[in-house]
């Protein structure tokens, strides 16, 4: 499997460092300039595609087509570029699960997706969720969840 996301800081870096720490190939479009909230997105992220746009919009759109399926994580409301991709990925008619870590355990929230990775058998996922200024921890949250479930996905 490849793990796609945007490069935003939370959800979307965990993903990626997450894939790498497991091995998996990994990569992405980001905005324009590699930017993300933090600044310009580590070169240490080479998979790593900029789109023609500085937006977020675009790379976040182009994920989602990119990809078969999009996990989800946020914490207890979905909003923003959040909000926008579960609406997307509605459009552009891929699975999506969400996985809301206020109402949810670490160890419910592996097995979810372990279940839901071992009937969608996606060959390109793509992680998404929110920032980390809009939901501090949330990066350590789904590093962890993304750890234990892309390694044992059942």
């Amino acid at each position: 499997m490849k793990i796609i996301s945007g490069g935003q800081t939370g959800a979307d870096r965990a993903g990626l460092d997450a894939a790498a720490a497991l091995g998996l190939e990994y990569g992405g479009a980001v905005p324009r300039g590699r930017r993300t909230e933090d600044g310009r997105l580590s070169s240490k992220y080479s998979g790593m595609r900029e789109t023609n746009s500085a937006g977020y919009r675009q790379r976040t759109f182009e994920n989602i087509r990119d990809a078969d399926a999009t996990l989800l994580f946020y914490r207890g409301n979905i909003s923003g570029g959040t909000r926008l991709t579960e609406q997307l990925t509605g459009w552009i008619r891929r699975p999506c699960l969400l996985i809301d870590l206020k109402n949810i355990s670490e160890a419910a929230a592996a097995e979810r997706i372990r279940r839901w990775l071992k009937k969608t058998r996606p060959k390109i996922l793509n992680i998404a969720g929110s920032r980390e200024s809009g939901s501090p921890g949330i990066y350590k949250k789904t590093y962890r969840i993304l750890l234990s479930s892309l390694n044992h996905p059942g």
